[in-house]
């Protein structure tokens, strides 16, 4: 799995802290690994085409979202390495001061 650096993270950030991209990324999410197309995305969230084409642009480039092709059409999916990787980047140094919740206790592992 990719690491991030802040430049990564924060570019990822600033694609998930606009409203209309951060429904099409957890719907992503909800849709898992099969993905959706662009016409279902569409549809679920009510957007016109070229508003979800836009947002769909910076979710990718942000490296939040991927596509692929499948015969004529292109299916959307959440990047789960990604997203796994700014989870990772914005926790490694949870309580790095101290003993937290968020951190494994050591008699439980």
């Amino acid at each position: 799995m990719a690491t991030l650096d802040s430049k990564l993270a924060v570019k990822a950030l600033a694609a998930l802290a606009q409203d209309t991209r951060l429904a099409v990324f957890r719907l992503l999410v909800i849709a898992g690994r099969s993905g959706m197309s662009p016409g279902a995305i569409a549809e679920k969230l009510g957007l016109p085409a070229p508003t979800l084409s836009f947002h769909l642009k910076e979710l990718t480039h942000a490296g939040l979202v991927e596509s692929k092709s499948q015969g004529r059409h292109i299916i959307y999916s959440a990047s789960y390495d990604h997203m796994q990787a700014l989870i990772d980047f914005l926790m490694e140094n949870c309580c790095a001061a101290e003993q937290c919740a968020c951190a494994p206790n050591e008699a439980e592992v």
